[in-house]
């Protein structure tokens, strides 16, 4: 999967933060519902802004809600701490939640984070790849189905199968493969691996989109929760996406703020010159701040479980309303 958010230069420091709340706000008399929002990586990321924004700025306790961040200790862990409600909620991938599913776990998307697919192949600047460039080309990739799967996706658009490139999977971000040249080019997300190139490298890199390439675009990332917990507190559920998204909106606008947000929260795993970049980067992801924005579109979902069946990813594709629900949006 997508193990790749760069949080690369952070120090081991680090995951002394594995479990951390925002600090109460005064002000609010109610008992504040608390909720474990486990997270989709060890390491604190940029992708985490809106809610850590949001917490200090008080919306989840305008909704009654107090979240709880937590690092899982592992990428694997994150579906394990929703699955067995040890956190009511997550943000995770289109992927884990799929991956969940087929093994029966009590899991399900419940808002979108993103428009669409914006995973690729990234080469360095000045050395764009077309799609029949990467025949016999040397590619750093991440060791997960997912990234096999949309790299064969997009060989097939050229007449091509894995057979045709040579991969070296990174252990924990392919940027270096690329920037030491070691490969000819690396898979990875705009607002990831793009970000690493931009502010390790000093470079804009040539960007190879999937989705011109016969991968289907559907959002990578996902809000999820336990379906247990969702049946017996659909007012919590939705209490909680309302302030997510006016997170979302807030930090959107005021992207200076946010970043300092994040920043104070995660001082000693901050590096800043990427956070800084990554939240630059995720922004344009979320498109137009509509009433759609977090709305999860089942045409997106059937594309890509097609497309999985296709290419044996899943022993066995249930329905499309298996893996999401809109139920607990704003509508």
């Amino acid at each position: 999967m997508l193990k790749s958010l760069t949080r690369r230069s952070f120090t081991a420091a680090t995951l002394a933060l594995a479990t951390l709340a925002a600090a109460p706000q005064q002000g609010f008399a109610q008992e504040l519902t608390k909720l474990t929002f486990i997270q989709e990586w060890p390491v604190p990321n940029g992708l985490w802004i809106p809610w850590i924004l949001g917490s200090k700025k008080g919306f989840y306790k305008e909704e009654g809600i107090e979240i709880e961040i937590v690092t899982p200790p592992t990428v694997a862990d994150t579906m394990k701490f929703l699955g067995t409600g040890s956190a009511q909620v997550a943000f995770t991938t289109g992927m884990d939640i799929i991956f969940a599913r087929e093994q029966e776990a009590p899991v399900v998307a419940i808002a979108r984070y993103g428009r669409g697919n914006n995973w690729g192949i990234l080469s360095s600047e000045g050395e764009p790849l077309t799609i029949a460039d990467l025949k016999g080309k040397t590619i750093g990739i991440y060791n997960d189905a997912w990234t096999k799967a949309q790299l064969s996706m997009m060989l097939a658009d050229g007449g091509m199968t894995l057979d045709d490139v040579q991969t070296v999977a990174a252990t924990d971000d392919t940027v270096p493969l690329l920037l030491q040249d070691k490969v000819d080019a690396i898979t990875g997300i705009t607002n990831a691996e793009g970000t690493g190139m931009t502010t390790t490298g000093e470079q804009k890199a040539e960007f190879l989109a999937a989705t011109a390439h016969g991968v289907p675009n559907t959002p990578i990332f996902m809000l999820a929760a336990n379906e247990g917990w969702l049946k017996e507190n659909p007012e919590s559920a939705k209490a909680f996406l309302r302030a997510t998204r006016k997170s979302i909106d807030y930090a959107t606008a005021n992207p200076d703020e946010a970043i300092a947000a994040f920043a104070e929260l995660y001082s000693k795993a901050y590096d800043g010159k990427f956070i800084d970049q990554q939240w630059k980067d995720t922004i344009p992801l979320f498109g137009e701040m509509g009433p759609d924005l977090m709305v999860n579109d089942e045409a997106d979902w059937s594309k890509l479980l097609a497309a999985l069946e296709k290419f044996e990813v899943l022993k066995e594709v249930l329905e499309p309303s298996a893996y999401f629900t809109n139920d607990y949006l704003a509508q």
